[in-house]
């Protein structure tokens, strides 16, 4: 059975090349807006599968199984993206700061039936408290760009954690220990 990846990312490509399986890689051209009050975990559960489903239904892909995910950080509830531009992220980095806040990423597997498995994964995260000079130097480097919250915790934005609790690999984008539990369960 063919496995597709529906994403781009970098960081889900390599964190599924870790399990040994063979895969491809389709970037899903999916709608990634939901409304601004829908539930940070559901939405990530929304979007998975919304990108899982577009890549599923192309014809090269169909008859496969596709792997959709989605991920969202939230703080008390407010939900943070990949940030537009530099400024944004020194708005989430300042906002994150020295406080604890969840990633999500919602994970959504399409059968070769088209029939959907999903789960979302939760981990926390707490930073230490950041100075302006560290945001700054941190954003200069350009790690930020498209990743949600504005950092990426196997980079640099490393050190800014000081603790989680959770799947680390969940807050890279893809929870994969999870992921494997799930396709071993359905296949």
């Amino acid at each position: 059975m063919k496995l597709i990846l529906a994403s781009g990312s970098p960081r889900r490509k390599q964190l599924l090349e870790m399990t040994g399986l063979k895969f491809e890689v389709v970037t899903s051209a999916a709608d990634e807006t939901v409304p601004e009050d829908t539930d940070p975990g559901i939405a990530a559960l929304i979007l998975s599968e919304r990108k899982a489903l577009a890549v599923a239904n192309l014809e090269q892909c169909k008859g496969s199984i596709v792997i959709g995910a989605d991920t969202i950080v939230s703080l008390n509830g407010h939900k943070f993206g990949k940030p537009k531009d530099a400024d944004d992220a020194y708005k989430m980095l300042s906002a994150l700061s020295d406080r604890t806040h969840t990633v999500y990423t919602g994970v959504a597997i399409v059968n070769s039936d088209l029939t959907v498995n999903k789960f979302v994964e939760a981990t926390e995260v707490h930073f230490y408290p950041l100075s302006d000079r560290q945001i700054k130097d941190y954003i200069s480097t350009g790690e930020y760009i498209d990743k949600a919250g504005g950092y990426a915790i196997q980079g640099g934005g490393a050190v800014f954690v000081s603790g989680i609790i959770g799947d680390y690999y969940n807050v890279m984008g893809l929870p994969i220990s999870r992921l494997m539990q799930e396709i071993r369960r359905i296949h």
